[in-house]
């Protein structure tokens, strides 16, 4: 949010929510080990990249991130998880994970894990809708839009 009050010289919701959730996201992994420090930590982190992330994913690379939901939830869960390791140690008033680095590597195999299963999971969903339903849309209904293509009527009315 601050951020977005810097840039454009005043707070925006889509600043605000994308922080607000950001946080949520990212504190999940760490949530039961972590104590209110480093929770603070990693909710201010949090808020800083998730929010240069949506930038990065829908203009740098040119993804189009629906509700930057990869942006948040991906970038956020990913960080969480790793700040795990750091921000559970007693040093910052977590429960006391065993060592720091031994720690980083559990959480970084669970991460690679996670992403393997995702991904996998993700190309099967999209190879069976491909396959019955298609991925896209026929031209013409992108063309009048799909209110009208499909239900034969819009939803906004728009002179």
């Amino acid at each position: 949010m601050f951020i977005e009050w810097k840039k454009a010289g005043k707070p925006g919701v889509v600043g605000i929510v994308t922080g607000m959730v950001a946080g949520l996201a990212t504190i999940t992994p760490a949530s039961g080990n972590v104590g209110p420090v480093g929770a603070i930590c990693i909710g201010m982190l949090a808020g800083v990249v998730c929010y240069f992330c949506c930038g990065l994913i829908k203009n740098k690379l040119g993804i189009d991130d629906a509700l930057d939901v990869f942006a948040v939830h991906g970038v956020g869960g990913i960080m969480g998880t790793i700040l795990l390791a750091i921000f559970g140690t007693n040093t910052f008033g977590g429960t006391g994970v065993e060592s720091m680095g031994a720690q980083l590597a559990i959480q970084l195999k669970a991460l690679a894990v996670t992403i393997a299963l995702s991904a996998v999971a993700t190309w099967v969903i999209v190879t069976i809708v491909k396959v019955t339903v298609g991925l896209r849309v026929p031209q013409e209904a992108e063309a009048i839009g799909l209110d009208s293509y499909e239900h034969g009527e819009t939803a906004y009315h728009v002179d």
